[in-house]
């Protein structure tokens, strides 16, 4: 119990500390934060984002979101950079360097070859009087009273803090640049995420034949129909290919309950009468949220209520969608 009590209280103190550490980080926006996002966002180069040790994998992740939200980014490891990598950078580009003290001796090693390339260099640090906030042109400060290890060792408080920075200036470059989520898409074609984006209903339904009937078709016709196109369901329309209705196979179990003989009723008599329909640039995911509202598993694609396909369910979770 003992044990149990040691480790919750750890964990809930440690969010605490991160969370104050956010909270310093909120009121530490200024204009070199504003000048660094405007640096970055004139830049014709990459940005090119460096740091050591766990500053380091956090550099990783912010060139991660920033490729993925349009703004041109590299890693360079600052223990490899003085050993040859340094050859990555080009005058246009502009530099983040990461690291809590900005004293270490890697950080002044590296700090004098930056600034030799006569490009920006900006410093995401906790200390602004440290070696690297000095020789910096801008500052991203990144403030911290203590790490959430019980040793104030660990970081912990810090590489939150660094995260989080580097999340807000990439949205501030992306709301900078009107990045919309069309460009987002572009970034993220595979996956759920991306199809989200991109895919579309007409993406899907010409996939299919297209199970269609006329008002006056037979039970065994529609049944048929509905059998061999396995969509679920078939779209009743007229000469003039106009949407009039959808049967579908919960309206043929209905029929059953309803009428002992049915071999005199025709596809006019059992459809559902208006169906809901669906454009075909509409997005498949707006598909999938109406089918879900409606509890139907398959859509009627259609424009200016011209019949042109179906697009079920399935389709959508074979799509990845859900």
């Amino acid at each position: 119990m003992e044990n149990q009590e040691l480790i919750l209280s750890t964990a809930q103190q440690t969010i605490d500390i991160e969370i104050n550490a956010l909270l310093a980080l909120k009121n530490a926006f200024d204009e070199h934060f504003v000048k660094a996002v405007q640096c970055i966002a004139q830049s014709r180069g990459r940005l090119v984002v460096t740091g050591i040790g766990k500053s380091a994998i956090v550099a990783q992740k912010i060139v991660a979101t920033m490729n993925s939200t349009g703004t041109p980014s590299i890693f360079m490891h600052a223990a490899d950079a003085i050993h040859g990598d340094l050859g990555m950078i080009q005058p246009s580009d502009v530099l983040i360097c990461i690291s809590k003290s900005g004293d270490t001796p890697e950080i002044k090693v590296l700090v004098p070859f930056l600034k030799n390339f006569g490009t920006a260099l900006i410093a995401m640090v906790s200390n602004r009087d440290s070696f690297l906030g000095k020789n910096a042109d801008y500052i991203l400060h990144t403030p911290i009273e203590k790490e959430a290890d019980p040793n104030n060792l660990a970081p912990t408080a810090s590489t939150t803090a660094q995260m989080a920075m580097g999340d807000a200036l990439a949205t501030a470059l992306l709301a900078l640049k009107g990045f919309s989520s069309q460009d987002f898409a572009q970034f993220h074609p595979g996956g759920a995420l991306g199809k989200q984006l991109y895919l579309r209903v007409k993406d899907i339904f010409p996939l299919h034949e297209k199970p269609q009937v006329a008002p006056d078709a037979d039970i065994k016709r529609i049944i048929f129909d509905i059998s061999s196109k396995r969509l679920g369901a078939t779209v009743v329309t007229d000469a003039n290919n106009q949407v009039l209705g959808i049967v579908t196979d919960g309206d043929l179990r209905r029929m059953l309950a309803k009428y002992e003989h049915f071999n005199h009723l025709q596809a006019q008599d059992i459809m559902s009468k208006n169906p809901l329909t669906i454009p075909p640039d509409a997005m498949a995911v707006e598909a999938l949220e109406i089918m879900r509202l409606r509890n139907i598993t398959q859509l009627v694609v259609a424009e200016n209520n011209t019949y042109l396909g179906m697009v079920h369910l399935h389709d959508l979770l074979k799509e990845g969608l859900v």
